[in-house]
């Protein structure tokens, strides 16, 4: 284990860290944000792949935007979502390496 952490050096980090913490401290955020973590998807392919239904996955998507997370990208009337930070999709990867079963052969 990990003891070297430099806590005062933290602090100016907490609020951000927190936020994202909260970010994925949801179900479907933390499944929407795994599936973003691959691509940028647009709000029909994000409610196909997760199976999350509209009014949910409106309410989860602007969740994400107010925590600043996502990016979004108008495209005609579709509005495309991308991972705003690549350190989320490096946590998302560090969460699925430390807790997601291995498929062993």
């Amino acid at each position: 284990m990990n003891t070297d952490l430099e806590i005062a050096s933290m602090h100016g980090s907490v609020d951000i860290v927190v936020t994202i913490l909260k970010s994925l401290a949801n179900t479907d955020r933390l499944l929407i944000l795994c599936h973003l973590a691959k691509q940028e998807l647009n709000v029909s392919q994000i409610e196909e792949m997760t199976q999350i239904n509209q009014p949910t996955l409106s309410q989860q998507l602007m969740m994400l935007r107010k925590s600043d997370v996502v990016s979004t990208r108008r495209d005609g009337k579709q509005i495309f979502y991308s991972i705003k930070d690549e350190k989320m999709v490096q946590l998302l990867n560090t969460l699925y390496d430390l807790y997601c079963p291995k498929n062993i052969i």
